[in-house]
């Protein structure tokens, strides 16, 4: 799918930015072309870049649209302007790549022109790589579960948040969940982090076991999954204001709390952001001013570990933590179980 048309010089700031076929559809549902999601990002860049901005990015590739083949790259292409920043990443596999990592609206309208729809940028900044800013609470419902249910479960977040002295910035993935963005200061390291946000599930999970999980093995959930796991390095999420691969060309949009019980996902798309955002502008303005500390949450998971609740299981390609339960379902295992697990339902610790 596609054009022959030539291409299109877009001026942002100081630079030029050619679009390549710029009348080439991305969206066939929707009509929406390439040209249309560079004129989406530079509408809504100041937000973006607040929180794709500043930090390396891994790029998800669409070049023929929606209904066709995508990739995940990592390595920013050898032919690129001088001006597009870079910076070098080690992954727990060892290797390195050098991601992108855009400062203006230049370098989005450019990421854009090369198919990349989505902004998946790391938890860190670029210019410190192993302490992040940033704890991700992602709420990712389980088939069938409504997102009715991922609205009571995101307050139940916010309320824990509170609980533990820290303040959480919620919005919509841009599909079906719903992430919680909460700036932190860069006094940790990625495990402290990602520890910290397994101890924030966990009490979620605690005060309403019925609705939400912090089980890892899929063959265990229900409800809404918390997906602690994103908050190991190399992982990354859709940010503020991405463009996601549906029919309808939705979009991940940031919200106020007192939002969250009227929005719908399909609420915001390519098409409706703009207008949203010209008139309230960013929802999470001020997220940079409001920076968390993990102790309280820190001094809670080396209570659950006194009383015998260790790690979880990690992602596949990470190396085993020393307290880490049986890296397979529970269905593959064999012997009897580990004792470090989630707190059952209700939640009594494990004897």
């Amino acid at each position: 799918m596609g054009t022959t048309a030539p291409g299109e010089i877009v001026r942002v700031g100081r630079h030029s930015v050619e679009v390549t076929h710029p009348d080439k559809v991305l969206f066939p549902q929707a009509g929406y072309t390439k040209l249309d999601v560079v004129r989406y990002y530079l509408a809504v860049a100041e937000g973006a870049l607040r929180g794709a901005g500043g930090r390396p990015n891994m790029m998800v590739r669409y070049p023929n649209g929606v209904a066709a083949d995508f990739f995940y790259q990592k390595r920013a292409p050898a032919s690129r302007p001088a001006w597009i920043e870079v910076v070098s990443l080690r992954f727990p596999s060892g290797r390195s790549a050098d991601e992108i990592v855009p400062r203006d609206a230049a370098a989005l309208a450019w990421m854009a022109n090369l198919g990349c729809l989505e902004l998946h940028p790391h938890p860190v900044r670029a210019d410190d790589l192993d302490h992040p800013d940033e704890l991700r609470v992602d709420l990712d419902p389980v088939p069938g579960v409504q997102w009715a249910q991922v609205r009571e479960v995101a307050r139940l977040v916010e309320a824990a948040l509170a609980d533990f002295g820290m303040c959480g910035f919620p919005k919509t993935s841009g599909k079906r969940g719903l992430h919680v963005s909460v700036r932190i200061r860069r006094d940790w390291t990625y495990d402290e982090v990602r520890r910290a946000a397994l101890t924030l599930a966990r009490e979620v999970e605690r005060r309403a076991p019925t609705l939400a999980t912090t089980r890892w093995w899929k063959e265990e959930r229900h409800g809404v999954f918390i997906d602690y796991n994103q908050n190991a390095r190399d992982r990354t999420v859709a940010s503020a204001y991405s463009v996601r691969p549906t029919p309808d060309a939705r979009v991940s949009a940031p919200l106020a709390w007192e939002e969250v019980d009227q929005a719908e996902p399909g609420d915001f798309t390519l098409a409706t952001m703009p207008a949203r955002y010209a008139s309230l502008g960013d929802r999470h303005h001020d997220i940079d001013k409001r920076r968390c500390s993990l102790a309280a949450l820190l001094e809670r998971a080396a209570q659950d570990e006194r009383d015998g609740l260790g790690d979880a299981p990690w992602p596949p390609h990470y190396a085993k933590a020393a307290d880490e339960p049986p890296r397979a379902p529970p269905s593959r295992r064999k012997g009897p179980r580990s004792s470090l697990r989630s707190p059952p339902p209700g939640g009594a610790k494990p004897s």
